[in-house]
């Protein structure tokens, strides 16, 4: 517990440092530019330095994830510009997610969070995380237990659409889900 404590509050001066070194604010406010956020279990400013994503601590780490399964396939959470809310538009797509891990008790989730390419490099993996963090917050909502779902931030570094134009972008700026077996 204690060293969960240290970590954060490292994470956090660290995500203020980058925020005032690059100009760019990632919290809500009219003279701010950052991702509008409404994701209270965030700690403000908590974005994890480079050296920590891409997994963040919601279960278990990436050499613990079992079995991946590659049989499943879920449509992409798409986001707008700049945002992290999750639309009423997409919220069916993680009810169907949801519906199937509440019948696959033995596996477990990965929500990775996306961006286009517009923006520096850690504010898209800020905006990435909390995309994730959107998406997980409403599998939580809907009855998955959290232990079951860890997220992860790759902010632009994985374009679904390599193109630079607005149809390209709408389809980066998404969450995707991998589930793991045990």
């Amino acid at each position: 517990m204690k060293g969960q404590w240290r970590r954060w509050a490292c994470l956090t001066m660290a995500a203020a440092m980058a925020a005032g070194a690059t100009g760019c604010g990632m919290f809500k406010g009219k003279d701010k530019g950052g991702p509008e956020n409404d994701i209270e279990f965030l700690p403000p400013g908590a974005a994890m330095p480079l050296d920590e994503f891409p997994m963040t601590d919601h279960g278990r780490r990436d050499d613990d994830q079992g079995v991946r399964v590659t049989e499943v396939q879920f449509d992409n959470v798409l986001f707008e510009f700049d945002r992290s809310h999750v639309r009423d538009s997409e919220m069916r797509k993680i009810e169907v997610v949801a519906a199937w891990l509440r019948a696959n008790p033995r596996t477990r989730l990965v929500v990775e969070g996306h961006c286009d390419e517009r923006g520096s490099r850690e504010y898209n993996m800020a905006l990435g995380e909390y995309r994730a963090q959107a998406v997980r917050a409403n599998l939580i909502r809907l009855g998955i237990v959290p232990d079951r779902i860890q997220t992860r931030s790759y902010g632009a570094e994985r374009p679904l659409v390599p193109e630079h134009n607005e149809a390209a972008w709408r389809l980066n700026r998404r969450a995707e889900f991998h589930v793991y077996r045990d």
